[in-house]
């Protein structure tokens, strides 16, 4: 196997069991939280205080992580995150837990957008060419949902625990999030096994982005940072509970949903690779990510649990196939020695709106309604897709640049 083949592998393994644990835990996080005796507000703050160790993990992977090394980079963080798994185990003071949470980098929000992605998103073009970097992070993109999804279905493992072998129910939740600690060990594992040809060399290593690439950051940056406040009112966390409160549904059954919600993301994957290729991808992004938020809104009006869960499997199958499409047309809009960074200030700007988000959306299901982080969360969403689509509808990646021929709009590319 060709060195570019094993660290592709690599790779995809290691964040395939980095979304198993990541799964688990946005389910269970506010449940067990609940169950220390945290009030809504406080397990908003856990989870956002989390986020925000996580942000701050981007920022020194975004600005050291190629200095120091990839490979290195991406041991110590799934070790991080392994020791957050075990010691949440531990703890049940709120500020104790608040501790760990930061400096594990505990990430509730159904997402995987940790340093380890930075990293990995900056390094997989340099395994493809262009016509197939779209389709490469489709099937990245995938892996990590499988995972995610399975990882939800891991979340029903305090039942079985507690019903086939009568152990305490608090006790469960604690041993499941020692499973987490596994996965992230096992991760650890395999990044050691990555060649040097993941790492940027040293002579082309950069703090700064040419004036295109900074242009290109800023303006993207800013737009990125509402659609993930957005995101930050919809973690996975926080939108099981309120299936949990608002239906009485079982931790079983939101494992259940949440699975079938992954695998409708990563069929959806490959849907956004082929669209991509036919309409381009800004407009796979925006034309498949907007409906997703009215579907969204319209759900928070469902009378019954089943109504409201077919409502969130339909906005699922669309609302993620803009992944593939936004990280491929990053990566293609600036030097390869400038995706590290690229992908990093992005995924910053990405985690603090996310770290935000879920102390507001906690304080206003305690004391508004349990639906209202899901109308803001739409309509910020909403505004961000007119945003994007207005700005950079103009500006390419290569590959369709060379499908261009109007020497107008060529004209307009070249001074983007």
């Amino acid at each position: 196997m060709s060195h570019f083949s094993l660290d592709r592998v690599i790779i995809y393994s290691a964040t395939f069991l980095r979304a198993l644990g990541l799964g688990m835990v946005s389910i269970l996080l506010a449940i067990y939280l609940m169950q220390l005796d945290l009030s809504k507000a406080q397990v908003g703050c856990v989870i956002s205080v989390g986020l925000i160790g996580a942000a701050c993990g981007n920022i020194l992977v975004t600005f050291f992580g190629d200095r120091i090394g990839r490979k290195k980079t991406l041991i110590i963080y799934a070790l991080l995150s392994a020791a957050a798994g075990l010691t949440v185990c531990f703890f049940t003071n709120f500020y104790a837990i608040l501790a760990v949470s930061f400096i594990g980098m505990l990430n509730a929000r159904g997402k995987d957008r940790g340093a380890a992605l930075v990293l990995e998103t900056a390094i997989i073009p340099s395994l493809e060419g262009d016509q197939e970097r779209t389709k490469s992070y489709a099937w990245f993109s995938i892996v990590q949902d499988v995972g995610l999804g399975l990882g939800g279905l891991l979340a029903g493992l305090p039942t079985l625990l507690t019903s086939f072998w009568d152990i305490p129910q608090l006790i469960a939740f604690k041993t499941t999030f020692g499973f987490y600690a596994v996965f992230m060990l096992l991760a650890a594992l395999m990044y050691t096994y990555l060649s040097a040809r993941v790492e940027v060399p040293l002579e082309h290593v950069k703090f700064k982005l040419s004036p295109e690439g900074k242009k290109a950051v800023t303006k993207i940056g800013s737009f990125f940072a509402i659609d993930s406040l957005a995101g930050g009112f919809l973690t996975s966390a926080l939108l099981a509970y309120y299936f949990y409160e608002r239906f009485g549904v079982s931790v079983e059954a939101l494992g259940v949903l949440f699975l079938v919600a992954r695998c409708l993301n990563a069929v959806s994957y490959l849907g956004a690779a082929w669209l991509a290729k036919k309409i381009g991808l800004i407009n796979t992004m925006v034309f498949t990510h907007m409906p997703s938020s009215f579907i969204l809104i319209a759900a928070a009006f469902a009378p019954t649990f089943p109504i409201a869960a077919a409502l969130f499997l339909l906005r699922e199958m669309l609302v993620e196939m803009d992944v593939p499409a936004k990280k491929s047309y990053l990566m293609a809009i600036v030097k390869p020695e400038e995706r590290t960074t690229m992908s990093g200030v992005t995924m910053i700007v990405r985690m603090f709106g996310w770290a935000v988000g879920p102390a507001f959306a906690g304080f206003f299901m305690q004391y508004m309604s349990s639906a209202m982080p899901l109308f803001i969360g739409a309509g910020l969403k909403i505004t961000y897709d007119i945003l994007i689509y207005s700005f950079f509808r103009k500006i390419k990646p290569p590959e369709e640049i060379e499908a261009v021929s109007d020497p107008v709009v060529e004209a307009e590319l070249a001074t983007a």
